[in-house]
């Protein structure tokens, strides 16, 4: 039997290569979305055709309690739990300091941290129980030293989502493994619309590599740290951001 795999923010960029990257590999994918339905269900179609493994798609508001309660049990009576667990949900409410209030700040906080406790939270004793269980926390290095005053809520959220996974680490061992991944531009829909040539060009000349990443790295990355072969890898934090070099 295959493991299950549940996404948070699954429909586009990164979560959406992770979930092809998983089913690729032989993983049941349970796809989590918001507001991105017409998305998710398209992954979803191209999962089942392309890979022939279990797909689920479910849409809920990971900071609610209740919506993460029902998805997981949705997915508890079909597919028999949650094996993995990859918080990638995440909004970036980015806007001028000046300009940002408590309401946005809150918000950024409650998606993007709370939703990754509120999942973890939920599976932890379906995993505890068959004594085995992975969590990926998608992070950023905007979480560590790279610093852009017009997502400082953003920033603060993803610098939680770090102390969160040694919290859970510590909470969870020895049967589950709590790691986290922090990329850094990473070339999806999102990241680069909006942004002008010479924007771009002077946020690749920060990278030692010279271009900026492929969401289908971070999958590759993602891949690796739920197999067997990083069993041995618990409670850490890698960065995958082509050798980003300090701060803006």
């Amino acid at each position: 039997m295959n493991k299950v795999v549940l996404i948070t923010g699954a429909a586009q960029g990164i979560g959406r290569a992770i979930a092809v990257e998983l089913a690729k590999n032989h993983y049941d994918i349970v796809i989590n979305y918001h507001t991105s339905k017409k998305a998710a269900y398209d992954l979803k179609e191209h999962i089942t055709k392309e890979y022939g493994v279990r797909c689920l798609c479910i849409g809920a508001d990971v900071s609610n309690v209740q919506e993460v309660d029902r998805m997981i049990g949705e997915i508890e009576e079909k597919l028999g739990g949650v094996d993995i667990l990859v918080n990638n949900a995440a909004i970036d409410l980015s806007n001028l300091f000046h300009l940002k209030n408590a309401e946005e700040f809150r918000r950024t906080l409650d998606v993007n941290v709370i939703g990754a406790f509120n999942c973890s939270k939920r599976v932890y004793s379906h995993m505890l129980k068959q004594e085995y269980g992975r969590i990926i926390n998608i992070a950023s290095t905007n979480g560590i030293n790279t610093y852009y005053p017009m997502c400082i809520d953003y920033d603060a959220s993803k610098a939680a989502l770090i102390s969160l996974t040694h919290n859970l680490a510590f909470e969870m061992g020895p049967y589950i493994h709590v790691n986290c991944i922090a990329p850094g531009f990473i070339g999806t829909e999102n990241e680069l619309d909006g942004y002008d040539e010479e924007f771009l060009k002077e946020e690749v000349e920060k990278i030692m590599v010279k271009r900026y990443g492929d969401p289908k790295e971070v999958a590759y990355l993602v891949s690796f740290l739920i197999s067997d072969q990083a069993d041995y890898i618990n409670n850490t934090v890698i960065r995958i951001d082509g050798g980003q070099i300090g701060s803006c």
